[in-house]
């Protein structure tokens, strides 16, 4: 019985086989032309040898010699194109496979994204693809040629002699159960050397990461015996693969060698009884070789077959998994351009259940062109629930609307058009200062990208540099401290011009003057829209319109400054902590 993920997969080939198929028949022709090329050579060259040698005709000799010459060149034109066919197919279809994995993993929802290791991505997306477009080559090219010169050669064998193919049928009947049990007993392991390979380059990937803290720690030992722990892993999977496997190419080839000199030696006693030619004999042998190469071809096939099934079954897990964040039939396609955000009744959790949620019960509403600070303490759920405007994640139960629509009900691409978010994890791209405030707005001009920057106080220290803006940043922006990548981070967002602005801990790393100069530049530019700042800092959201106080994923508190200041105690402690008792006077 056919199980579901099984079907699931076939679904998915079928894509690629639609699109393909043409080529493959194509690819098909070419490589029959050249087996019947080759297998016709070794009965011509009995004819030559049974009738020219031995009569000794020398134009008949010359006649099929110039036959064979004329057919060796068919075979070879068919060649040709079989590999030029198979080339570019397997290419378009690797490119393809890759094409449609990065857009599968680009539409995953923050917790899809979670449920893989991102160091299993990079693999899949690489090395699996490489090994499924290698198969799909050596397919085109091999495969299909191998059965044909065994079953052609077997064919040509019996027309030559009859009682001597049973010799051919027994050593292909012991071929086909070593390359079975080769296939039964390597799979597993193939399948344990990728996930080995998954955790290589994750230790690998995490080390660059945190190459300056390596670094600023020494702890190089350490990680050296990290990586050699895992790469020692790889190589005994690896070898144990490699080790149940390597018995079956030498036994496949003593097989065959035995079936040559079985047809040498029963072919011996025919030729000195007089039933059957020298000529035959050669021909059977040659026969048998091809025989061989073929079995050799498709031993090799299937080895890579193993490999292949292993890769593409981890990509189908990425393919097959249904995204959380659906884009609904009736969606709405336009949006009034406001900025209201309603929350009623939400509960969220990132496991999915309701058992133990990460927010519970939130309810509040954000006017348009309102400022909303957003504070607690670590762990409280703040960024949990900003990440929920734009749809990163979908919630348990209640209603998110933006606009007085619920989100579950908008395109998520329309949606986030209209919000603008600087994340608290800053990440930067590898290119240019302008092109990356640019990523808010790809056609923004240098006008636009500049009065950004001022906004974000950002524009004194990156004309500070001698390419300004044209400045080259390196991966992550390496080559810039935290503050300047926070406020690059959000002169990206300001740039967009959104009605939604979300702030997420974005000056943590920038100094208090400084953040101040940001929300003097952000009171002009906020009134024409709805803003919302999660803060660890008090004094980020002090002056906010409405606060909203989180404790263990609910909401303890809502109102401005001076109304929590009277009845939360929890927004009290924080106050006093942060700013002191004596701080009161920092409200006058």
């Amino acid at each position: 019985m056919i199980k579901y993920a099984e079907v699931n997969r076939m679904i998915t080939a079928k894509k690629y086989v639609k699109k393909y198929w043409k080529h493959f028949c194509i690819s098909v022709v070419f490589l029959t032309i050249e087996a019947i090329c080759d297998l016709i050579q070794p009965t011509i060259m009995s004819k030559i040898i049974d009738v020219g040698v031995a009569n000794r005709d020398m134009d008949y000799v010359l006649k099929m010699a110039m036959v064979m010459l004329g057919i060796s060149g068919i075979g070879a034109i068919g060649a040709i194109w079989r590999n030029i066919i198979s080339s570019n197919v397997s290419q378009r279809f690797g490119s393809e496979l890759r094409l449609d994995l990065f857009t599968k993993i680009q539409y995953f929802s923050f917790g899809k994204i979670n449920d893989f290791d991102t160091a299993s991505l990079i693999m899949r997306l690489t090395n699996d693809v490489q090994q499924v477009q290698g198969f799909v080559h050596r397919m085109m090219r091999i495969f299909v040629k191998a059965p044909l010169l065994s079953i052609g050669s077997f064919i040509m064998a019996f027309l030559l002699d009859p009682g001597m193919t049973r010799i051919l049928l027994l050593v292909v009947t012991i071929v086909g159960g070593l390359i079975y049990f080769n296939m039964k007993i390597g799979y597993p392991y193939f399948r344990k050397v990728q996930k080995a390979f998954d955790r290589v380059n994750g230790i690998f990937r995490e080390y660059l990461a945190g190459i300056r803290v390596v670094k600023a720690f020494h702890r190089f030992d350490y990680e050296g015996e990290r990586f050699e722990a895992v790469n020692q892993e790889l190589t005994s999977i690896s070898a144990n693969a490699m080790g149940r496997i390597a018995i079956f190419s030498p036994a496949i080839t003593l097989t065959v060698n035995l079936g040559i000199v079985a047809v040498i030696w029963f072919g011996g006693l025919r030729v000195s009884q007089g039933r059957i030619e020298v000529g035959k004999i050669i021909a059977f042998i040659n026969y048998m070789t091809q025989i061989l190469h073929s079995l050799m071809m498709i031993s090799m096939v299937f080895n890579g077959f193993v490999r292949a099934r292993a890769s593409y079954e981890r990509i189908d897990e990425v393919l097959q998994l249904d995204n959380e964040v659906l884009v609904p039939k009736d969606c709405k396609v336009t949006l009034v351009e406001e900025g209201r955000v309603d929350f009623d009744d939400v509960y969220f959790s990132y496991e999915g259940s309701l058992r133990d949620p990460i927010l519970k019960a939130i309810s509040f509403t954000c006017s348009s062109r309102e400022t909303i600070g957003i504070i607690g303490s670590t762990g409280s759920g703040k960024s949990s629930l900003i990440h929920l405007i734009p749809r990163f994640y979908d919630i348990l139960k209640g209603v998110i609307k933006v606009n007085g629509v619920d989100v579950r009900k908008i395109d998520p691409k329309l949606l986030r058009r209209m919000i603008g978010i600087v994340p608290q994890k800053t990440i930067l791209f590898t290119g240019t200062i302008q092109e990356n405030i640019k990523w808010g707005k790809e056609n923004a001009s240098s006008d636009e990208v500049i009065e950004a920057a001022s906004l974000a106080q950002a524009h004194e220290f990156i004309t500070s540099f001698p390419a300004g803006y044209d400045t080259m940043l390196g991966q992550g922006g390496v080559n810039l401290s935290g503050g300047q990548k926070q406020r690059i981070a959000i002169a990206r967002a300001l740039i967009k011009k959104p009605k939604i602005l979300i702030l997420d801990d974005s000056t943590s790393a920038v100094d208090v003057a400084t953040e101040e100069k940001i929300r003097e530049g952000l009171k002009e530019y906020a009134q024409a829209l709805t803003t919302f700042i999660v803060a660890q800092r008090i004094t980020s959201i002090i002056g906010a319109d409405k606060i909203i106080v989180l404790d263990h994923g609910s909401i303890v508190g809502i109102g401005n400054h001076e109304e929590l200041m009277k009845y939360c105690a929890i927004y009290q402690d924080i106050f006093y902590s942060q700013i002191g008792r004596e701080g009161m006077e920092y409200e006058k």
